[in-house]
């Protein structure tokens, strides 16, 4: 095997968000002082306070995040300054609960990290920082001013922004690799470790997104990246700080009823045929006719609803579709919510807009044709099997000539393009301006059915 550490000029990563590590006091002396024959597990046992770090899916903070909606004035202040409103899996209330349950823990953490600036400070040989956008996905950054936010942080733990260290961009550079790896892996002395960072700003990177572009991963569950300039964050979905744009944002949507859901609906009533489905979409006409259907086999993140909701084209509620008025239904009900809720975060189409789609349903031009119709824009298919991973090597590039003032867009210009796979339909947009103000109205009344009580049965 070939060791192409010596040549290594910079180093760079991703890593999944919201989670955390905690150093205990003198951890950072150990890191600056790391002997290259001893295996890292072994130099850093004693480094940290707590053993069983939490991650993203944990949803035990709910008291914690309530606590922190309260402090700030609500729900929607919170999501103003730190760009989400309180989640469970969000930073500052896995830390919120570590202090409530555990001070004398927290007291002996010397510095909190993200999985990404963890990462960072083993390859710096010390405390990394932690960069804007991944530090966005904490309820604790403010996302305008690039600061901590004081309410957020007194709100979930006492001396806490000591223990964060200050923020810094994404394309900032840390310092060199650690000795430790020149010595124990040969890396090259000169090697820049520039700031870590999460996977979904990572792939935002990596499919080269630029103002006014969206892109959509068609998998399990439904993605949705949107590079925006002026946002306004709301009680769904989420604001980032760009990873390559310091004066810019990323939206993040995602929906749990994706491809599964699309598949369920293809085996009841296209005996499992891509194919059979695929010829359904097109005996249809955009718009179907006026019906408009919700397809939530799962708990939906958003809208926050479950189940099957059918209406015809006067919206009354009706218990079935015919089969081509069933899958388009499906469909066309899957984009629009994705259109509604992103325009609701500040997204704006513009002439210029590109769609890139990934993910399984990607490969089929029937569904990517009402998606390009649907949001009034051409559809382009990216070919990148791991858009994070690329996008951490595009941001080590870009790095290292950011304080140049070079754009992130200028260094990746020469990379592969998309391929263009669908335009808007004539008179797509006449179609689909009414149906999307119908299928607000008609999310709305799926809601508000969803909240009535049942009563108990007096049997």
């Amino acid at each position: 095997m070939c060791n192409l550490a010596p040549f290594y000029t910079e180093l760079f990563s991703n890593t999944q968000q919201h989670g955390s590590v905690y150093w205990n006091d003198g951890a950072n002396l150990i890191l600056q002082n790391l002997p290259p024959d001893v295996p890292l597990h072994q130099a850093l046992k004693s480094c940290f306070s707590v053993n069983n770090s939490p991650v993203w899916m944990d949803s035990s903070t709910s008291v914690q995040c309530s606590d922190l909606e309260e402090a700030v004035g609500g729900a929607q202040k919170l999501a103003d300054i730190t760009g989400s409103r309180a989640y469970e899996r969000f930073t500052g209330n896995q830390i919120a609960k570590i202090y409530s349950q555990n001070p004398e823990v927290y007291a002996q953490t010397e510095r909190i990290s993200l999985v990404s600036s963890f990462a960072a400070s083993l390859f710096l040989g010390a405390y990394a920082r932690i960069d804007y956008s991944d530090g966005s996905g904490m309820n604790l950054l403010h996302i305008r001013e690039k600061i901590w936010n004081s309410v957020c942080l007194d709100a979930c733990a006492p001396g806490l922004e000591k223990k964060l260290g200050h923020p810094v961009p994404c394309s900032k550079i840390l310092g060199p690799v650690s000795p430790y790896f020149v010595k124990r892996y040969g890396f090259n002395p000169n090697c820049k470790v520039i700031a870590f960072t999460g996977d979904n700003p990572a792939s935002l990177a990596g499919m080269r997104l630029v103002e006014g572009d969206i892109a959509i991963s068609l998998g399990t569950s439904d993605t949705l990246f949107l590079w925006i300039r002026e946002p306004k964050p709301a009680l769904d979905g989420h604001i980032l700080c760009s990873p390559v744009d310091t004066n810019s944002y990323m939206a993040l949507l995602c929906f749990k009823n994706g491809s599964l859901m699309r598949e369920m609906i293809r085996d009841e009533v296209a005996s499992g045929s891509w194919e059979e489905f695929s010829q359904a979409l097109t005996s249809t006409p955009a718009g179907n006719g006026g019906n408009i259907g919700f397809y939530f086999d799962v708990m939906e993140i958003i809208p926050e609803a479950v189940g099957i909701h059918r209406f015809d084209s006067q919206n009354n509620s009706v218990p079935s579709f015919p089969k081509e008025v069933e899958i388009r239904a499906l469909i066309e009900g899957q984009f629009m919510v994705k259109r509604i809720h992103a325009e609701k975060l500040g997204y704006k189409i513009l002439p210029t807009t590109r769609i890139l789609a990934t993910g399984g349903a990607s490969y089929n031009k029937d569904i990517l044709q009402i998606l390009s119709d649907v949001f009034s824009a051409p559809v382009y298919t990216i070919d990148t099997a791991n858009s994070a991973c690329l996008g951490s090597a595009y941001r080590a590039i870009h790095g290292l000539v950011a304080e140049s003032n070079v754009a992130f867009v200028d260094v990746v210009k020469s990379a592969p393009g998309p391929r263009l796979v669908a335009t808007p339909a004539t008179g797509a947009t006449l179609v689909y301006q009414p149906l999307l103000k119908r299928y607000m109205v008609l999310e709305q009344q799926v809601l508000s059915e969803a909240k009535i009580p049942t009563v108990a049965s007096s049997e």
